[in-house]
């Protein structure tokens, strides 16, 4: 496991599909959009290259580190709000902005976040067990593993990181941690290695353990949850949305929301209805998922699992 002093050497945070989700968006030059996970700016960058004078972006990131790698744009298009995205309809209402033009969603952890030991979101580096993505609220890792009970460790690890070996898993954090207080990334994966009687070649033991923890402890699928609707009574006719996930659990969020917003309204039995007065969708699907082609995966092999959907706001 490597140490923290090595993080410099890392690769560094390279914005996944971005000419993709980009020229997905369709930006009008006197647009209104969102980019509801700055990150490190990769898309914010790219849509204001493709805006007008009068056009304008808002970023909303929850992690300090990343409102302040915002701090670096002075375009006066752009601004940044340090927010969960799920606060999109607030953040619009604030900003008496009634509707937008594209919302961008680029789900998950960034680079940045996994490569700094002292966020404690790798089992790679040795660092403090925190796993935020905003460290000012919220409760640390180590906290919640020291106070949760067994079996909803066991349903965390089971359902957000479908891990097999759950149950063993949580059995050995609960053993551990009458020992000694959990506070450690590399603690945390030695007592998951120790549980995890096989694995999947080329993966580390503790991979499923630490993606559960992350996502349960973040409200990762209830922050997508929330937002997917508020995005769409957001937009315009017309307007774009885009969400690029990174595990099946987000993407399956995403698809259902997308599916079910796209499906007209069912008839009840028995009712006639012409067809031209059925009623229509609100969402209209834009082509099939988008996934990072072989040369991008091979610059930037952390893309590999990525999958863009892509949806329009029709009129209805």
């Amino acid at each position: 496991m490597s140490s923290p002093a090595t993080t410099s050497t890392l690769v560094q945070h390279v914005t996944v599909l971005l000419a993709e989700a980009v020229q997905s968006l369709t930006i009008r030059p006197t647009g209104t959009y969102v980019d509801g996970t700055f990150g490190r700016g990769g898309h914010s960058r790219k849509i204001l290259q493709c805006l007008g004078a009068t056009g304008r972006l808002i970023a909303l990131d929850r992690d300090a580190a990343a409102v302040n790698a915002a701090a670096q744009l002075t375009d006066p298009r752009f601004e940044i709000v340090r927010a969960h995205f799920s606060s999109l309809r607030d953040v619009l209402a604030e900003r008496q902005i009634a509707h937008v033009d594209g919302v961008l969603l680029d789900l998950g952890v960034s680079s940045p976040q996994i490569d700094e030991a002292a966020r404690g979101f790798s089992f790679r580096f040795d660092g403090p067990l925190d796993m935020r993505m905003d460290v000012d609220h919220g409760e640390p890792a180590s906290a919640w593993l020291a106070r949760a009970e067994m079996d909803d460790i066991a349903r965390v690890i089971r359902e957000y990181g479908e891990e097999r070996f759950a149950r063993q898993i949580a059995q050995s954090i609960v053993n551990a941690r009458t020992i000694s207080p959990i506070q450690t990334t590399r603690q945390l994966a030695q007592i998951v290695a120790s549980a995890v009687r096989t694995r999947e070649p080329g993966q580390d033991p503790a991979t499923r353990t630490f993606q559960a923890l992350r996502i349960h402890l973040n409200r990762e699928l209830e922050e997508v949850a929330e937002v997917l609707p508020q995005a769409l009574e957001a937009l315009n006719t017309g307007g774009r949305l885009v969400v690029i996930s990174f595990h099946s659990l987000e993407d399956r969020v995403v698809k259902q929301f997308m599916r079910a917003q796209s499906t007209p309204p069912e008839i009840p039995r028995g009712m006639a209805v012409r067809e031209s007065d059925r009623p229509s969708p609100r969402l209209h699907l834009i082509g099939r998922t988008i996934r990072p082609s072989a040369a991008e995966i091979s610059a930037n092999p952390r893309s590999r699992s990525a999958v863009m959907r892509v949806a329009e706001r029709t009129a209805a």
